[in-house]
């Protein structure tokens, strides 16, 4: 039954809402007392696990900013007494450490960059279209992703020294690349297959062709997995030591990553304050980066619901 406004809008009349009882207050209430351990319980653990996967980041902080006296004595500081910045200064005014940034940053946005265009184009055609040889494929490429890395660091290095790749920004970046492009391949495929198939049909009864459908309809819509992805391969390419110090033969091309060795020498020992120091400068492009994509994130979720 409708009743009309003084404007002319039908207006769902008042519908009685039903009075709670006594015996229904009371159910409620011994269902939340019974449910108030278990969330008490839950939420300690989850307190627990954020102090410990946070504290190895806090003593890093804690020590970057300690003078050496401080870092080395015997009972724990767990806040410094005489805080300074000395130690930033010393890092950040290291010899080469512009040098090894300037080359941490192209072999990083090479990485990102090939990964993205190669896991993109490689998952579409995975997902959109049928071909022979096409689970064969899927197989080999969850299989490799399998295998750990420092298990395909030797024959790469023997394969990239032969086409003469060793010691080169390309080399580095194609053995980046080749690491995280599986993943890549399956994030951004499952992403491909959660898009309606209705969506693209749309754009070719408009006249859309195969290219104009994926870079104006379905692209946008896997823009979320094209940034997971890019996190992961940033992190990877970022993080990398073992890599670039093997493929690398001039000191000059290292990466950030062998720049923070250096702060252990044979005569010296380990300068803790200034390699914790250099590892929160380390730490700062990759915290602001994913900061970054977090927002884009989400943002390019709900986006791509509303393309759709």
């Amino acid at each position: 039954m409708t009743t009309a406004m003084p404007t002319g809008v039908p207006v769902e009349a008042d519908v009685p809402t039903a009075v709670p009882t006594p015996e229904g207050i009371a159910a409620t209430k011994r269902i939340r007392r019974r449910r108030r351990p278990v969330r008490w319980i839950s939420n300690t653990i989850a307190v627990v696990f954020c102090l410990v996967w946070i504290f190895p980041v806090y003593w890093m902080v804690n020590t970057a900013f300690k003078p050496r006296s401080e870092a080395l004595t015997s009972t724990p500081l767990f806040a410094p007494a005489h805080p300074t910045i000395e130690n930033f200064v010393t890092a950040f005014t290291r010899a080469d450490f512009l040098v090894y940034l300037g080359n941490s940053t192209i072999v990083v946005v090479g990485a990102v960059v090939l990964s993205l265009a190669l896991g993109i184009l490689a998952s579409a055609a995975l997902s959109r279209f049928r071909f022979r040889g096409r689970r064969p494929i899927l197989v080999a490429i969850l299989l490799v992703q399998m295998l750990p890395g420092t298990a395909l660091l030797i024959p790469q290095f023997l394969i990239f020294n032969q086409v003469g790749l060793t010691g080169t920004y390309a080399g580095l970046i194609l053995a980046y690349v080749a690491a995280v492009l599986p993943f890549s391949i399956w994030v951004m495929r499952g992403f491909f297959l959660a898009i309606p198939m209705e969506v693209e049909e749309a754009a070719r009864i408009d006249g859309a062709s195969t290219w104009q459908v994926l870079t104006k309809v379905l692209f946008p819509l896997v823009m979320p997995g094209m940034i997971a992805t890019s996190v992961f391969a940033f992190i990877a390419a970022w993080n990398d030591y073992i890599v670039a110090y093997t493929f690398m033969q001039d000191q000059a091309q290292y990466t950030l990553p062998v720049w923070l060795a250096s702060f252990t020498t044979q005569t010296t020992g380990t300068d803790f304050t200034g390699q914790m120091a250099a590892s929160v400068l380390f730490s700062l492009p990759v915290v602001v980066f994913f900061m970054i994509v977090q927002r884009n994130l989400v943002s390019g979720m709900s986006a791509g619901a509303v393309k759709g």
